[in-house]
């Protein structure tokens, strides 16, 4: 579903339009989509997470023509999207070949590798920081050239490895969390095909991770607070580039002989779920389920409530709207959820009228039928 297309007086659209453009620009500033790549990354993550699509440019320029509303530019990047053709599948991506930035893990104080802070803004004091009002480009530069400066020392003193293991492949080595189980079923893609119900795992995947930011979180917080009683813990979020191949596009080969067309940045979740399951003899153990959430960019309360819902879809419990597939996977949309709503602004006169003469019947009705009884009285 996608409200696009308007009827009406074309003078008075054209005027409208031309007032969108004032309101953008009437003072006198034009923000420039290089200054939105470069200063806005949270917003360009979120933006090209939602709409499918890796171009940080691109993203930049529909966060510039929605006037920095993230529900318009995601409609205009996905309308763009869909003119777009597919001309390759990449190769399997393995996570295991992250090239980290920040890796931490709530379950263990000590992991191989150590934890890497990387970029967050967790350990910040959530005060307005009033410098950045008189921050100018010079600065910046002298504060970039320093801080290189720094990161060049660092470098040379300490090494660490671009790629890190996987946390809970330790688990998994001590038998405390099922394997990985292969399949080598090609995806599903829901931009290709309608999603049906039952749903695949990776019709859910992809919809959770094109899910519109705040639905998916608002969801996940509600499992947590009751509509679920999960209780789960971050076994590993990673942040960082992956790798992406194509296979020869003429020649069948091996993997190993794709070519690398670049990387990808991504946020990783692998969330570890305590349930207790009963076994033979009416015994109860404890085990772990495992969620999952990877998103574009760095995007880290998505991702981790993407591996919330993941595991709620995965083993619904009856009787909770948070683990109903159809009702989580139809509302946090953010082109279908905005387009609705949005919807209600176009006229609707006919039914409106039709529905005004009934209240009216009915209340002329009513008081006709109290004027006999008066009279009768």
């Amino acid at each position: 579903m996608g409200y696009v297309a308007v009827k009406g007086g074309t003078r008075a659209i054209d005027e409208s339009i031309k007032r969108l453009k004032y309101e953008r620009v009437r003072q006198e500033q034009a923000v420039e989509v290089s200054q939105i790549e470069a200063g806005l990354r949270g917003l360009v993550d979120q933006v090209m997470s939602e709409s499918s699509i890796y171009n940080e440019k691109l993203a930049s320029l529909a966060i510039k023509q929605a006037e920095g509303n993230p529900e318009e530019a995601v409609f205009l990047l996905r309308a763009f999207r869909s003119t777009l053709p597919r001309k390759h599948y990449s190769q399997v991506i393995e996570s295991h070949e992250m090239k980290v930035e920040r890796r931490i893990s709530a379950s263990f104080k000590d992991i191989p590798g150590g934890q890497i802070l990387g970029a967050t803004t967790d350990y910040t004091h959530r005060l307005l920081d009033f410098g950045l009002l008189s921050e100018s480009n010079q600065q910046v530069r002298e504060w970039l050239h320093r801080f290189q400066e720094e990161c060049h020392i660092e470098q040379d003193s300490t090494s660490s490895p671009l790629t890190l293991p996987k946390v809970l492949d330790y688990l998994r080595s001590e038998g405390l969390i099922p394997p990985c189980e292969s399949k080598d079923d090609e995806p599903d893609d829901v931009t290709r095909e309608s999603l049906e119900f039952p749903s695949s795992r990776s019709q859910r995947l992809q919809i959770l991770t094109r899910g519109q930011t705040g639905a998916v979180t608002s969801l996940a917080y509600a499992v947590i607070r009751g509509y679920g009683a999960l209780h789960p813990t971050v076994g590993e979020l990673r942040v960082g580039k992956l790798p992406v191949n194509i296979s020869h596009p003429y020649e069948e080969g091996e993997e190993e002989d794709g070519y690398y067309i670049g990387d990808i940045k991504v946020t990783e979740v692998e969330m570890l779920m305590p349930v207790t399951v009963e076994k033979e003899y009416g015994k109860k153990e404890m085990e772990f389920e495992i969620g999952y959430g990877i998103c574009y960019g760095q995007n880290e309360t998505k991702a981790i409530a993407m591996s919330i819902l993941d595991n709620c879809l995965e083993n619904p419990h009856l009787g909770y709207p948070s683990h109903d597939e159809e009702f989580v996977l139809y509302h946090i949309d953010s082109v279908e959820s905005t387009g609705f709503i949005s919807h209600l602004k176009m006229p609707h006169y006919v039914t409106f009228q039709s529905k005004l003469d009934s209240v009216r019947k009915t209340k002329k009705q009513d008081e006709e039928a109290k004027e006999k009884q008066e009279v009768k009285s």
